[in-house]
């Protein structure tokens, strides 16, 4: 891509942003609240690649000036501040240029929502559940090691330990854009707390990353849902075990069911499984987008496979495989505790340099 081609682009998305800008203060479209939503979103999403425009835009003419006195300029040190200031400035904008790059790319546009998290215990009973008990709290200390809030929406403890199933919302800045890499199968090899001959055993666990869809993604007639009550189990104290207060709502038109007995509250739970509710409906709309995407191009992430395999904890030998990107890391304990940016950061490398790739050839 041309320094020129750059430079139109920049010049049409600060145009653009300057637009919206002006509309967003507008009383008409202030007084449509979809509409004035969608433009702050677009406009809070235009800004980082302005203020990256701006910087090179000043980079490329400070370049073009320093070149011209080298050119021109019959004062040798002027002549010599001139050259160390060109050696400078290409790589800076080099760097700029690919950084622009891809953020001219379209980003998937659910990246910036928050997420619904489901772990499920799979192949391996017991274990299964237990080590699903492992991955959650693997994630809620990256949460917190992010500043992300999480809440559990149901829950269903193993009977040894750890989780036949449990959903959470996670909220904070790029929260899905984050943990998309998450969803997927992980497999676990070590020796089980039920075996007796001390036999390395592998077992495995689900996770799914769905975006939260917000209030105006969908319209989610309230006709349409199937409302239960029945007494919540497992932890929470006396009032949760023997009042109605979980909710169980089925969306009848998709056959969706989703339930939460989280709170003591009944009014709490049907806004939190309503919520939820309204993110597994939209995220079958999402799954189309997914599968364009995967039609399109292959890629390792994103594509809502949750059959694929894609991460292995061996506990024997202290290392952790990302299968997607070849990746193995000999650091079990600390990514257990809750240190996985590296094998997000990597994923998030490879895709961006696959996305480049591919709008190259285009």
């Amino acid at each position: 891509m041309s320094d020129n081609t750059i430079l139109s682009k920049l010049e049409g998305i600060k145009t653009k942003y300057e637009t919206i800008a002006a509309q967003i203060t507008d009383p008409e479209v202030m007084s449509d609240m979809k509409r004035y939503v969608q433009l702050n979103k677009e406009y809070k999403e235009l800004g980082p690649v302005v203020e990256a425009s701006e910087r090179y835009r000043l980079a490329v003419s400070n370049l073009e000036l320093a070149k011209e006195i080298v050119a021109n300029e019959k004062d040798e040190e002027m002549r010599e501040m001139a050259k160390g200031e060109i050696e400078e400035l290409e790589p800076q904008i080099e760097k700029l240029e690919e950084d622009i790059k891809l953020m001219l790319i379209p980003a998937d546009p659910q990246d910036s929502k928050n997420a619904i998290l489901e772990i499920r215990g799979g192949a391996g009973g017991d274990e299964a559940a237990i080590f699903a008990g492992d991955l959650l709290r693997m994630y809620t200390r990256y949460f917190e090691k992010r500043g992300w809030r999480f809440e559990t929406t149901s829950v269903s403890e193993g009977t040894a330990g750890g989780y036949k199933e449990i959903v959470l919302k996670v909220s904070g800045e790029n929260v899905y854009g984050t943990l998309k890499y998450e969803s997927g199968v992980h497999r676990v090899q070590r020796v089980p707390q039920t075996e007796t001959q001390g036999r390395v055993h592998t077992s495995a666990a689900s996770v799914a990353v769905l975006p939260e869809a917000e209030e105006f993604d969908i319209d989610l007639k309230m006709e349409d849902i199937r409302k239960d009550t029945f007494c919540a189990s497992g932890p929470g104290g006396q009032s949760v075990n023997t009042t109605y207060s979980a909710i169980r709502l089925t969306h009848i038109p998709t056959g969706i069911v989703v339930q939460c007995q989280d709170q003591k509250s009944q009014l709490k739970n049907f806004d939190k499984a309503l919520e939820e509710l309204r993110t597994r409906i939209y995220n079958l709309e999402y799954q189309k987008y997914l599968d364009e995407i995967s039609s399109k191009r292959k890629t390792m992430v994103s594509t809502g496979d949750r059959s694929a395999k894609i991460r292995t904890y061996n506990y024997p030998q202290g290392r952790v495989t990302d299968h997607r990107i070849n990746l193995t890391l000999y650091n079990l304990a600390a990514i257990m505790d809750g240190d996985i940016q590296e094998i997000i950061d990597k994923l998030q490398f490879a895709e961006n340099a696959e996305r480049l790739k591919a709008a190259a050839e285009e």
